[in-house]
């Protein structure tokens, strides 16, 4: 079988752990790699020792033996990105989420869709961690139909990056984006539904107060709680807490319906795990029937190897995994499409919205005016 080659546009802490875990895969080859921070490159070349790298993407794309493309440069530099792609070369493509903070950028995203000639599949990796992926399966035999969705995320501060670009919202497209576009996904894939209206309350209590950059406070959200209403008549709501670290799950995610309720429960990354607490916890799926059977709770381990090779529970090596396939085939579904990907990125915004200016935002507000 002929060597998968990778580009790499952005080889940061993200682009590092799809580093190592294209590493992971079976007939894979770093091709080339352009990353213009020279510590980041640094550790990049060590784990890619054998990568072409270059001064700009235009020259990695003059790279003959490339097979595919992993964007994983910060938020703001996607859409450009793509569009750079585009105009050039037609590769395959897995894209970081969010795939665009600029609402100006909406437009160009979506022609995408209709002109590029080959996959762009966006990476939302909390569809591939093992007890949330059991959980999607599961769910509608576990509930008899999901009408109410609850995900909880108690986590740590945003981490530093290069050039602290991910302290302000016009970097990220703000904290509801920037990390809550994972969870947006999850909602319409779960229940099955497109969204209809967004409400949101949130705020910067504690994170990042204290810190100047050029002058400049940081403007993220830390913490803050969004609510969902579907067009299926289904609720979903968001709590999220960025000052939460040693919380023993770092995701709760539960859904109920008329016969039962199924909650999936993440720990976060082990490297942040209190080494004082012992042992980090084990992914849990836990079913609650109606019935007075009572509650079932199944233990989903990961694999060491994979929990090692990043901070995601093993998804972004299962999303590789499956983009791989994709690539080698040559055609078959993108299980994470440009439009969902567009879809998350927009109910972001619209909780971003909703949490500035106090009031529900129509999702048809959104698709009309972006």
């Amino acid at each position: 079988m002929d060597a998968i080659h990778y580009g790499l546009i952005g080889a940061g802490m993200m682009g590092q752990e799809h580093l190592r875990n294209i590493a992971l895969l079976d007939g894979t080859r770093i091709a080339a790699i352009y990353e213009p921070d020279a510590g980041m490159a640094a550790q990049a070349r060590a784990l890619a020792p054998e990568a072409q790298f270059t001064g700009s993407i235009a020259a990695l794309l003059d790279v003959p033996k490339l097979d595919c493309l992993v964007i994983a440069s910060p938020n703001f530099c996607h859409a450009g990105q793509l569009r750079e792609i585009a105009a050039k070369r037609a590769l395959p493509i897995l894209v970081e989420k969010p795939l665009f903070t600029d609402p100006g950028d909406h437009r160009a995203i979506a022609d995408l869709r209709d002109s590029y000639q080959a996959p762009i599949w966006v990476a939302m990796e909390y569809r591939y961690m093992p007890p949330i992926a059991a959980l999607i399966a599961e769910a509608e035999a576990a509930t008899g139909g999901v009408r109410m969705l609850t995900i909880r995320e108690h986590r740590f501060p945003f981490l530093e990056k290069v050039g602290d670009w991910n302290r302000f919202n016009r970097n990220t497209g703000g904290t509801l984006v920037e990390k809550c576009c994972h969870f947006f996904d999850l909602m319409r894939l779960i229940l099955k539904a497109e969204p209809l209206r967004v409400m949101a309350s949130a705020g910067q209590g504690v994170n990042h107060l204290d810190e100047r950059y050029g002058g400049e406070v940081p403007d993220i959200l830390d913490h803050g709680y969004v609510i969902v209403d579907f067009d299926s008549g289904a609720r979903a709501m968001l709590e999220l807490c960025m000052f939460a670290e040693g919380a023993e799950y770092q995701e709760a995610i539960s859904a109920v319906g008329p016969t039962g309720k199924i909650e999936a429960l993440v720990p976060g990354p082990g490297r942040f795990w209190p080494e004082h607490l012992g042992a980090p916890p084990v992914p849990r799926l836990i079913l609650s029937p109606r019935a007075p059977r009572g509650p079932r709770a199944q233990a989903i381990p990961v694999d060491p190897e994979l929990l090692a090779a990043g901070d995601h529970n093993g998804a972004t090596y299962y999303q590789h995994r499956r983009f791989l396939d994709l690539v080698r085939a040559g055609q078959g579904r993108v299980e994470v499409s440009l439009a969902d990907g567009e879809a998350a990125v927009l109910m972001g915004m619209a909780a971003q919205i909703s949490a500035a200016e106090g009031r529900a935002v129509e999702m048809a507000e959104m698709r009309g005016t972006i």
